[in-house]
């Protein structure tokens, strides 16, 4: 299972937000590309990257903090934010991002998800963020009609890297991963799921690798990870250990 540290970019700066809320912003780093040099160095094989601010806007604004992380550190990245048309998409791409994000557009164009899978096979990952069950979109500020299972069956058979689940009242929050929604999503796909929101603890991690057989195959990590509640070195051992010495 891979663990995906967090950089959440908001005017440029590396911040963390409690449950979605721009208003709550907390800036760890204002030298994005050092927050990722820092990850990378403390061993870990992926990033996981959000423009905050092009969520909202509907295209990218934090790009030259982006571009920064690509020019300093060699991991693959997947990044999200303001990600609404093919090519936006095919931009990133040939910029070095490894796997893009797809949220919004999901929901509002599914078709433009599945041409994307069509003409960049493995590297379109679809984001799906829920608050009690149901799809957010527009940066979390809009609520859908549509279930996380629903909108994720849409793309079972499209060729989509990795289903990204978060769960938006515990994101930020401290308050523990939701653990049964997201093995009760991956037990529905086939398409892997990546598990985000109120990873807090050695023991999310552990719950979550127990699940590895629904279809969990990774974890986002964000501010556990910035205030020392998880060590990455016990993180890593934890997650690369088999699920029956747990």
């Amino acid at each position: 299972m891979i663990i995906y540290p967090a950089i959440d970019l908001k005017d440029g700066a590396c911040v963390r937000l409690v449950r979605g809320d721009m208003d709550q912003a907390t800036v760890f780093n204002t030298d994005p590309a050092d927050q990722a040099a820092r990850f990378a160095a403390q061993g870990f094989e992926w990033l996981h990257l959000v423009d905050l601010n092009g969520a909202f806007a509907g295209r990218p604004v934090n790009g030259d903090a982006v571009a920064a992380i690509l020019n300093r550190v060699k991991l693959p990245v997947q990044l999200g934010g303001g990600i609404r048309d093919i090519a936006t998409i095919e931009d990133w791409l040939k910029r070095g991002v490894e796997r893009v994000i797809l949220g919004t557009i999901a929901v509002r164009d599914p078709e433009l998800v599945k041409q994307a899978c069509r003409l960049f096979p493995g590297r379109v990952a679809v984001g799906i963020d829920a608050r009690d069950g149901r799809v957010a979109v527009e940066g979390w500020a809009e609520a859908s009609d549509i279930t996380a299972l629903d909108l994720a069956l849409k793309f079972e058979d499209a060729g989509v890297a990795a289903i990204i689940y978060t769960d938006i009242d515990r994101d930020g929050a401290l308050g523990g991963v939701n653990v049964e929604a997201t093995a009760d999503l991956a037990s529905h796909l086939t398409t892997p799921v990546i598990a985000s929101g109120g990873v807090s603890s050695i023991a999310d991690l552990a719950a979550l690798k127990r699940q590895e057989d629904t279809g969990i195959t990774g974890v986002i990590c964000g501010r556990a990870l910035y205030d020392g509640r998880i060590d990455p070195v016990a993180a890593l051992g934890l997650l690369n250990r088999p699920r029956e010495m747990l």
